[in-house]
């Protein structure tokens, strides 16, 4: 699912409502991720002494493709667009599949969430899928029938029933979190009124007496709101531009979930892919409409992988220089089908990405089978999966975040080699887990930056977004960045030396939150990979027998 992680309820406090942030503007918050942690004690990644030491050694990098599975992206971002793979073997635009693997002028990567005439936007959650497709079975009218069925297929009725569970307390969830957030967008005329000529402060919020249970309200609102450091001291009509966004990023979240994601009815996927969704084998659909219509999401993870500097904005992406994406558009706002997720992971690894970046997940996955089958094929192609713990601070084990490495929670090791799982970090070392991080000490392999990470969005701009779907894309380039200098690393020595090398902390109990007990460092994973690894390439010999000289006589 594409998470933008509205924060909790209202009730639990008002101090960020979505995950879009106004961090303050300046060079150091949003280059935070990058830092050292030996120098400036901040939990970053240390990306600049990383280039400086495999450059030390005389290393010289090769070009690393890193596919990005996700809500597409915009390959024309001035931020990006340099970075961007192109399929060497298509003519763009000549509708004609030139290099013959089955996909019509596949330039920059695949769409396989479209049709011939239009793209999904908002998907159905997976437990609403499961929900309408066994209901019938297990719970249909007749009762003798409904035990039968459950008798003879106990683990999709397993499924059914935990999914059902979930349906039933997530759409009351989204129904509710509409109400409450047009409720409190109604509310926002009210407290500019109340503020009137005065600053948002505590203290001046405590001169103000509210005539109506209306302003009441608004009142309790805005003495929520103050508790934000971004907004306090504001006047009322900054206030005012502050509380719109929010509540159009509240409502934006909610209301498809709403209206569509737990919604029985609703089913874009005939109408607009036109595909036989049962039909695991079928490859060939979608088009290449890269972006789709919202690629927020993947446009920032694309950008913490390789985003390049961009006139005045600073950001860049951990394996800037080193990196190409290749985009993979599979998931939608609503949660990926495995049947997607599977064809684009099979589509990057033989379109020559080595890497692939995975920030989505979902808590029942009725085709794993065949998302594992794509994670051996990837294995034995020798392509690291990156994957995203999830958003919902919760410890894995207890509750499963598809797609997972391990095909039991109880499984001593995961079933594949390549794919490491990430938790997401803060700034500050005392309150180091990103709150919303999923974790485990067992299934969740690292943390890295995951909170107000500030990145490239579409229309050329660039925005401030949290979530483990940010953390994952961090781990993805400093992979590219070792994978780069050192040809010859297979997955599980750049797993190996991102694990062993974490700088680690044990503050409100971080070192059981993951099994390497920190946050990366991509430079002592560099110099870990070098000394334990690394092995420089022989030049090949040439096949072409020498010339023979004639001899002038």
């Amino acid at each position: 699912m594409k998470k933008l992680l509205i924060a909790a309820a209202f009730y639990a406090g008002f101090a960020t409502i979505a995950a879009q942030t106004a961090t303050p503007n300046d060079k150091d918050q949003k280059t935070w991720y990058h830092k050292d942690y030996a120098t400036t004690k901040v939990y970053g990644v240390n990306t600049e002494n990383a280039y400086k030491f495999l450059e030390s050694k005389g290393l010289k990098p090769k070009t690393v493709v890193v596919g990005v599975l996700d809500s597409g992206v915009e390959v024309d971002h001035p931020g990006l667009a340099k970075n961007m793979w192109k399929n060497p073997n298509e003519v763009p635009n000549n509708g004609k599949d030139d290099d013959g693997n089955g996909y019509v002028d596949d330039i920059f990567g695949w769409n396989f969430l479209g049709g011939k005439n239009a793209d999904i936007d908002v998907d159905n959650m997976e437990v609403t899928r499961v929900v309408k497709k066994y209901q019938s079975v297990f719970e249909g009218s007749d009762s003798v029938k409904n035990k039968e069925n459950q008798a003879k297929m106990p683990e999709e009725f397993a499924m059914y029933m935990k999914s059902k569970e979930i349906f039933t307390k997530k759409s009351q969830e989204a129904k509710q979190n509409v109400q409450l957030y047009t409720m409190i967008k109604n509310a926002i005329p009210d407290m500019v009124k109340l503020l009137g000529d005065k600053t948002l402060t505590k203290q001046n919020l405590s001169t103000i007496k509210p005539s109506t249970q209306q302003e009441a309200m608004a009142m309790q609102v805005l003495a929520q709101v103050s508790n934000d450091p971004q907004v306090v001291g504001k006047s009322a009509a900054e206030v005012k531009t502050y509380m719109d966004a929010q509540m159009k990023e509240a409502l934006d979240y909610f209301t498809p979930q709403a209206e569509k994601g737990y919604n029985l009815d609703f089913d874009p996927r005939k109408e607009i892919v036109g595909d036989n969704y049962d039909d695991y084998s079928e490859k060939n659909y979608g088009n290449n409409h890269y972006e789709g219509p919202d690629a927020k999401h993947g446009t920032h993870v694309a950008g913490i992988i390789a985003g390049l500097p961009n006139g005045s904005e600073p950001q860049y992406g951990v394996a800037s220089r080193v990196a190409k994406i290749m985009t993979v558009r599979a998931v939608p706002d609503g949660d990926e089908r495995d049947k997607d997720v599977a064809n684009a992971i099979r589509y990057a690894v033989d379109n020559g990405a080595k890497i692939l970046n995975m920030s989505f997940g979902k808590p029942v996955s009725p085709g794993k089978n065949v998302v594992w089958d794509a994670f051996k094929y990837a294995e034995s192609k020798g392509v690291l999966l990156v994957k995203a713990a999830g958003n919902e601070n919760e410890d894995i084990a207890e509750h499963q975040y598809f797609p997972t490495n391990y095909k039991s929670t109880t499984d001593e090791k995961p079933f594949v080699n390549n794919m490491i799982v990430v938790g997401s970090n803060t700034n500050d070392a005392n309150a180091l887990k990103s709150s919303f991080s999923n974790y485990n000490k067992k299934m969740v392999d690292v943390f890295a930056p995951g909170s107000e990470i500030y990145s490239t969005v579409p229309d050329g701009k660039y925005e401030y977004l949290q979530g483990t779907s940010m953390a994952s894309p961090v781990v993805a380039g400093a992979s590219a960045v070792l994978l780069a200098y050192m040809p010859n690393l297979k997955p599980e020595q750049i797993i190996e030396s991102l694990v062993n090398t974490t700088n680690a902390s044990t503050n409100n109990g971080f070192e059981n939150l993951s099994r390497s007990a920190g946050v990366i460092d991509v430079a002592k994973a560099a110099e870990y990979a070098y000394k334990n690894f690394y092995k420089a390439e022989v030049p090949k010999k040439s096949t072409k027998k020498p010339v023979k000289k004639t001899k002038v006589k």
